[in-house]
């Protein structure tokens, strides 16, 4: 289980906070035994049963579907209805009223690049397990405060990448916080982050390109599902 030890500040701002936060551990240990979210802004919402189905036949069991289309509230929908094993999440969020559709559509998760604390107290009051993204250690200090312990590090390879992130990570290991790559990650370097003890899962676009989704060309999909599940299995062999 993910670490919960919500400050004062988040517990005051909800009677329920705490609570939340052990249920918003649970999707993010879920994340953490997937190790690879793929990150996908889909154009057409019925593009979405065949993508999840692509992905599970690779061996990945969560997706992330932003909110930079207008298909994105109806994806999350139907794959929340209809692929149950499915880890679905929501990204891009960056209004209290996309925290809130995004619970209203079945979103487990949601992730956003940036850290606003209307948004992470919209996301809790409507039961949705949030990680917002950071890039410096003033950011990570804002989230800690905020009761948060699962962050979006992002962008991840142009703030500087694993090695910036172990730096900015450890002045804060003994709290719990864990960290979600995001942002040019991919499969040359996905290793280099999942190596990491502060990294809970990585996220990344490459796994489903928009050509390819574009084109129904869902082989290639799996195959980089499954290359990026090989990856995060060799790794936790110790290979």
């Amino acid at each position: 289980m993910i670490p919960a030890r919500p400050t004062k500040l988040a517990r005051d701002a909800s009677p329920y906070m705490e609570e939340r936060i052990m249920a918003a551990g649970e999707v993010f240990d879920r994340m953490a035994a997937v190790g690879v979210v793929p990150v996908v802004a889909l154009d057409d919402a019925e593009d979405s049963l065949p993508l999840a189905d692509a992905l599970l036949a690779g061996g990945l069991s969560a997706v992330e579907i932003t909110f930079r289309t207008d298909a994105a509230a109806a994806a999350i929908r139907l794959l929340s209805g209809e692929r149950p094993d499915m880890l679905v999440g929501a990204g891009t969020v960056l209004t209290a009223e996309q925290a809130r559709r995004a619970a209203e559509c079945g979103a487990q998760f949601a992730v956003a690049p940036g850290l606003s604390a209307e948004v992470v107290r919209a996301a809790g009051e409507a039961g949705v397990a949030f990680a917002p993204g950071v890039v410096t250690p003033t950011d990570v200090q804002a989230a800690l405060a905020l009761g948060l312990r699962v962050l979006k590090f992002f962008p991840a390879e142009a703030a500087g990448g694993a090695r910036l992130l172990k730096s900015l990570a450890a002045p804060y290991a003994h709290t719990g916080v864990r960290f979600i790559p995001t942002g040019g990650v991919n499969a040359g370097n996905m290793a280099d982050y999942l190596k990491m003890e502060c990294v809970l899962a990585v996220g990344g676009s490459w796994l489903a390109r928009r050509g390819a989704i574009a084109e129904g060309d869902w082989g290639a999909v799996t195959e980089a599902a499954r290359q990026a599940c090989e990856t995060v299995a060799m790794l936790r062999a110790g290979a």
